[in-house]
């Protein structure tokens, strides 16, 4: 059984070598018996966010650190050394604080991870055009048939890239290693940060039975409590049931609670998926009620989602308002219109009409915009001889935008922002 260093990436016989890498002494090396065989990973950053501000901010290395904001937000993430005081992702910032009161916050910035999440992109097209992205800092990658191409096994191609994103992008990432995408995107949780966890076909049977069902792909919460109610609480004991008797017992998602406890996966890698909507929100920093408040507020995340579709170059005819009440209770309203629209004020018009509806006494504490049924922007924004002013606003709304790609973004604002 041959292995290699994950710093130096020489090659070694794993069956002599010790725990270290016999060339330069790294105790980061890689063995497995079907090290060579296995092609699906997935890349998954060390908290991202975080980890970019820390580049940026050498001197926030050693502290603890969330991203996030408001005393009402949520934790967007945080680094590893915030997670030991109990901090984690959507957690109330209200709680996170109490936990680690030393933390230092900062308020995401959605521009500048996009920016890097596209320079570790360019690094993952250039192992393998299979690429399934999950969001801004993961995506699974199929490296089968590449060995011609990069001259080594995908394991090996793998760790070269890892080593780039670090050199040269300057942050870590984690990866999972196997042979379908639910063991690929479960090993590369095993050892975080800066891991690389592997899960072969002899072995995934093993490896999933002491674990959680929560384990399992698409089993939430409400689920897993059903599960339990059941008696089952590993996965391994769902490998003793037969399929017929989980499919009458949790339906469809019976089946996959069936091939997914054996290490079965068929879902293929997707490079084309689709961008289904695109939206933006904000949690208040005090409950509001009042439709000219909230208006305010629906403005600056129309001209959000507005700049993110012209950005994609889509538009979309689905526009759906998002609140969500003192108590928790989220409301959702969405208009569909007769041709499709990527300019903020189209959407503030909408969006305003869906929220003045929803004014009549109760309170607020999230407002959000988003719009859907994307397409091109060929039939979007037309002129319309009979409205004449909404004709006029796409104009004004276009000519701003040709200022702004001149001169920059701030150079001019609608007299709405300054309010």
């Amino acid at each position: 059984m041959t292995g290699f260093c994950r710093d130096c990436l020489s090659d070694f016989d794993a069956v002599t070598a010790d725990e270290r890498c016999p060339a330069c002494g790294s105790p980061r090396i890689l063995n497995h018996p079907e090290l060579r065989e296995l092609t699906l990973a997935h890349i998954d950053c060390d908290a991202f966010y975080a980890s970019v501000e820390k580049r940026d901010k050498p001197e926030l290395i050693s502290k603890p650190l969330i991203i996030g904001g408001g005393k009402r937000g949520v934790v967007s993430t945080c680094c590893y050394i915030a997670r030991t005081f109990g901090v984690h992702s959507a957690m109330p910032m209200f709680q996170a604080r109490k936990l680690c009161p030393e933390a230092v916050i900062i308020s995401a910035n959605m521009n500048k991870y996009a920016a890097v999440s596209k320079h570790i992109r360019v690094i993952f097209n250039k192992m393998s055009p299979s690429i399934e992205p999950l969001s801004i800092d993961e995506a699974f990658i199929d490296l089968s048939g590449t060995e011609k191409l990069h001259g080594t096994y995908p394991a090996k191609t793998i760790a070269h890239a890892v080593q780039q994103i670090e050199d040269d992008i300057g942050i870590t990432v984690s990866v999972g290693l196997s042979y379908n995408k639910f063991l690929a995107k479960l090993a590369s949780d095993f050892d975080k940060p800066r891991g690389f966890s592997i899960i072969g076909r002899a072995q995934a049977k093993d490896v999933l039975a002491p674990l959680p069902i929560s384990k399992i792909w698409g089993v939430g919460k409400v689920m897993q409590r059903k599960i339990n109610r059941n008696g089952i609480i590993q996965i391994g004991q769902l490998q003793h049931l037969d399929k017929k008797h989980l499919i009458q017992k949790y339906g469809i998602m019976g089946e996959r609670l069936y091939h997914f406890s054996r290490g079965e996966d068929s879902r293929y890698i997707n490079s084309k998926s689709k961008v289904k909507s695109i939206s933006n929100e904000i949690t208040l920093n005090k409950d509001l009620s009042g439709y000219d408040e909230l208006k305010l507020l629906l403005w600056p995340l129309c001209e959000k989602v507005s700049a993110r579709l012209k950005d994609k170059i889509k538009a979309g005819n689905v526009i759906t308002l998002k609140l969500k009440t003192t108590s928790f209770r989220q409301i959702t309203r969405s208009t569909t219109l007769d041709s499709p629209t990527q300019m903020a004020e189209m959407l503030f018009d909408v969006g305003k009409h869906m929220l003045k509806a929803e004014c009549g006494g109760l309170e607020y504490r999230l407002i959000g915009i988003g719009v859907s049924g994307l397409c091109g922007i060929e039939q979007a924004d037309q002129p319309d001889l009979i409205d004449t002013w909404r004709t006029q606003k796409i104009q004004t709304e276009r000519l701003m935008d040709n200022i702004r790609d001149k001169y920059g973004k701030d150079v001019i604002k609608k007299g709405r922002n300054l309010l």
